[in-house]
């Protein structure tokens, strides 16, 4: 009874220090995250500028008048044509690194590592506007195309309607390729030598190799960072609003700098915090599904890796 006592008392005492611990970091959380989608809620209801202390109650109208805006729905699309561009580019570009960079005979591989991580603790605005000269109509990239005699005349790469997403595509691929190569690193630095060493003595090839032993084992963190990637480019703003400000006409256009231009640009008069707000919740709730399908395919990832340890 007396060491029952004991016990319980000293799991309180743990369970009092974990709650400590955990405490500064729930406060910043609900400070910067919950409080703001709670409010987000609020405001999405009102018609309100977020300027002045004239505030209307609106109900649901924000969200019918967003759901009838073909500016919006065009924001949208363009944000999943966006993510469909970059999410398969840095998967692919980023294993191809880290395979090679993982290799131990390779040397100075950890210099090349730290070369292809530096755009990603680049600041993304300055990236941007380095990236309008570079390509610009008269910048080095149709300088080079051209003395190739790929290229007759230069291209407007941002400012062509057909160009434009594309360009923005491959720029937005680079900056954050080193996050993705971080990641594949760790997954292939996670599969046991042993592995390795069976398939070698059973006379695998290196493409046998990855096929039927380092893919399985780290197709579980490739659907990690697939998602990571996918809410990562569906949120992107300040590459897109540094380069093209969404433009030409709409054709970057995505849902971030659409709700920037009526949450706090004077582009279209007054802000529309409430318009805003709701065109938010309306794309909140889409990345939640995708977040939720997620979890569920990399629940049946984990289990059949289970099965096949």
């Amino acid at each position: 009874m007396t060491q029952s006592l004991f016990y319980k008392q000293h799991q309180r005492r743990i369970n009092l220090w974990c709650w400590a611990f955990l405490a500064p970091t729930l406060v910043l959380y609900i400070l910067f995250q919950g409080w703001p989608i709670i409010a987000s809620w609020y405001y999405a209801m009102l018609d309100w500028s977020g300027m002045s202390s004239h505030i209307n109650f609106v109900g649901l109208k924000n969200f019918q008048e967003v759901a009838a805006d073909r500016y919006f729905w065009n924001a949208y699309l363009n944000s999943f044509k966006f993510t469909a561009g970059v999410v398969p580019l840095q998967l692919v570009s980023a294993l191809l690194i880290a395979l090679i960079l993982n290799n131990v005979r390779l040397k100075g591989r950890n210099i090349y590592r730290t070369v292809f991580f530096l755009p990603v603790v680049t600041v993304a605005s300055i990236v941007g506007i380095i990236m309008i000269f570079i390509w610009g109509p008269n910048g080095p990239v149709n300088g080079v195309l051209q003395s190739l005699q790929i290229l007759k005349t230069p291209l407007n790469w941002l400012g062509d309607i057909n160009l434009a997403m594309g360009t923005v595509i491959v720029i937005f691929t680079w900056k954050n390729m080193g996050t993705n190569m971080i990641y594949w690193l760790a997954g292939l630095q996670s599969v046991p030598q042993e592995l390795y060493e069976a398939a070698r003595v059973d006379g695998a090839n290196s493409f046998n190799t990855f096929r039927f032993v380092t893919l399985p084992l780290i197709m579980p963190i490739g659907i990690v960072i697939a998602l990571l990637n996918v809410v990562g480019s569906l949120k992107v703003f300040d590459i897109i609003k540094t380069m093209t400000e969404g433009g030409p006409f709409f054709a970057t256009d995505v849902v971030a700098t659409y709700i920037y231009r009526y949450a706090f640009s004077s582009e279209l008069g007054l802000p529309r915090l409430g318009y805003a707000s709701a065109a938010g919740i309306f794309f909140g709730l889409t990345i939640i599904v995708i977040a939720v399908l997620q979890a569920l395919i990399t629940k049946g990832l984990k289990r059949r890796q289970a099965d096949f340890e």
